[in-house]
């Protein structure tokens, strides 16, 4: 039917917004259908990680305020007492300057097994614990969150069930467009008197309206710790001219456990030990800094490492990203050589940097918690609403998907949005082709499989 036709015919104007509308809800029917499991996981590790200041610092009270009958130790010497206590081989890799003298000091070790973090009583150098920091309840959270604790295949996984929560969220604000001058109710807010299944339609569409802003950003500023699209975004940086030489985030778990400031980078203990007046001077230069806690000691990395030179390297690792500064000092006076602070990155890299800030919950403080556990719940009622109403309209024997009606200038254009959406990223993308393939090639030449998954077209 040509445009002007539909033009002059409020009828089949009609016709063609139902079926464009059905052409929308197949799609978020099915990206629903899959990345419903990864939003509930991702959701609930996501709230909860959003509050590790506070989870870490009750579980780390053990070691704070403890009784002293002196003063502290040098910190060279409580250095020596964690790699005494380490396995062998184990290296300096960060001593965290404390703000009060009576907490543990908190050495973290470079160990053939990975990072290994001592707490030393500052006054005795006894070592109250030894912990391995992939063991930490947020460090499992967090790998749990980026990689559903299966490594590569899991962090592709996840990047994965993002692209697909982007459809989802996309096609469901365009299924929630108020149509026909209906009123606020089912709209702004659910019309849970109704009962029953467009009780259950309201909950899921309006929640769905509230949160999908804080979803959509929540789900883009995640990318950058993404894999496929991180590496190239990466890639397009350096063709353009426009990538830093070193970042602050790094692209999924394993390239965050080979970070640059590990233990390949670090010299030996005993090179540590050799230099015991450098340590010492540089923790004592570091407290005068009044830098954002909590602040970082590394040694330096003569091996052509992450800021390759003799000076040690002072840095706040401040949550809230915005506040950061990386300082290097001389090792024999304390003076400061060098100073990075957030303002001298490159604008891509702050902008990305707001936005993790903002995604871990720590960029306004509290109010920031709370707004990202207000995404993460809805995602959560969205998910568990729309499960409940697929099960109670699915009829018997088969999926349940929405009928495939013979519109093809809606699925057209429906289809080239997220071919878009798919360029933009990757594995998005390559999921449509294959999914595409097996349709066409496969499920479509099988009568049973074809009804089950709703592929019949329907006049």
């Amino acid at each position: 039917m040509a445009p002007s036709d539909i033009l002059q015919n409020p009828e089949a104007a009609e016709r063609q917004a139902i079926l464009a509308h059905r052409t929308v809800w197949r799609w978020h029917f099915y990206a629903g259908l899959f990345c419903i499991p990864f939003v509930i996981v991702l959701s609930l590790t996501g709230a909860a990680y959003l509050f590790k200041p506070q989870v870490e610092a009750f579980l780390d009270r053990p070691f704070d305020h403890l009784v002293m009958e002196g003063g502290p130790r040098s910190a060279q010497a409580q250095v020596d007492a964690a790699l005494a206590a380490a396995p062998e081989g184990s290296r300096l890799r960060f001593y965290e300057v404390r703000s009060r003298p009576g907490d543990a000091a908190r050495i973290t070790l470079s160990t053939p097994d990975g990072p290994l973090i001592a707490f030393v009583h500052p006054e005795t150098n006894v070592v109250l614990s030894l912990q391995r920091e992939a063991e930490r309840p947020m460090e499992v959270i967090k790998t749990l969150h980026g990689e559903l604790l299966m490594g590569d295949r899991g962090a592709i996984l996840v990047e994965l069930a993002a692209g697909w929560a982007v459809v989802m969220i996309l096609t469901g604000l365009v299924l929630w467009f108020p149509r026909g001058g209906r009123g606020p109710g089912g709209v702004l807010w659910p019309r849970l008197g109704l009962g029953g299944r467009l009780a259950w339609r309201d909950l899921h569409a309006v929640t769905g309206f509230w949160v999908s802003g804080l979803a959509l950003f929540l789900l883009l500023t995640g990318l950058p710790w993404t894999t496929v699209w991180n590496d190239a975004f990466k890639e397009v940086r350096r063709v353009t001219g426009t990538l830093a030489a070193s970042q602050e985030w790094s692209s999924g778990r394993k390239s965050e456990r080979s970070d640059p400031h590990a233990a390949h980078n670090a010299p030996a203990d005993q090179e540590i030990r050799a230099a015991n007046p450098s340590l010492d001077r540089m923790a004592e230069a570091a407290a005068g800094l009044g830098l954002p806690p909590p602040v970082l000691i590394a040694p330096p990395s003569p091996g052509g490492g992450w800021r390759s030179s003799p000076d040690w390297t002072v840095r706040s690792e401040t949550p809230n990203r915005p506040q950061r500064v990386v300082l290097t000092l001389d090792p024999a006076s304390g003076a400061v050589t060098g100073r990075e602070d957030f303002g001298d990155k490159h604008p891509i890299d702050q902008a990305i940097g707001y936005g993790i800030a903002a995604h871990e919950g720590q960029l306004f403080g509290l109010a920031n918690q709370l707004l990202g556990l207000f995404a993460a719940s809805g995602l959560v009622l969205l998910s568990v609403s729309g499960i409940i109403m697929w099960r109670r309209r699915g009829p018997l024997g088969v999926l349940g998907a929405p009928e495939r009606l013979t519109n093809r200038n809606a699925a057209r254009a429906v289809g080239v949005a997220i071919l878009a959406l798919g360029v933009f990223m990757p594995v998005l993308g390559v999921s449509l082709v294959v999914v595409g393939l097996v349709e066409f090639l496969v499920l479509r030449r099988l009568p049973r499989a074809r009804t089950w998954l709703g592929l019949d077209p329907v006049r």
